[in-house]
């Protein structure tokens, strides 16, 4: 399945779950919304409880990439020093061992001479 068509589909999905669970949550709680002192129809009300759901969800998510992030982006340094300083200390071994690998390998592939 294209991506155009899975994101099409994932979002009529939400667009249809959001309004029967909205009617049915409203309708059950015997929720009515009120601006000043105008009453919102449904879809209306449903679609605004969306909007402060998604804000709160961007809201957690901001929050949670930031404290994870800055978690996982110190331990990448912390295990980045200590790579380097290895690198750093041993450089030389690594070279010589390198060189004697590039020297003293078995050649892959023999070359049939006629």
């Amino acid at each position: 399945m294209s991506f155009f068509k899975s994101l099409l589909l994932a979002i009529i999905a939400t667009l249809f779950i959001t309004y029967v669970l909205g009617i049915s949550l409203l309708d059950m709680f015997d929720v009515d919304v009120y601006m000043g002192d105008e009453l919102i129809e449904p879809l209306k009300a449903i679609s605004i409880a969306a909007l402060v759901t998604v804000a709160l969800v961007i809201a957690a998510l901001a929050i949670v990439l930031t404290v994870f992030g800055s978690v996982i982006f110190a331990g990448l340094l912390v295990f980045g020093a200590i790579a380097l300083a290895v690198i750093g200390v041993f450089w030389p071994i690594f070279l010589v061992a390198f060189i004697l690998w590039l020297v003293l390998r078995e050649p892959k592939h023999k070359v049939a001479r006629a």
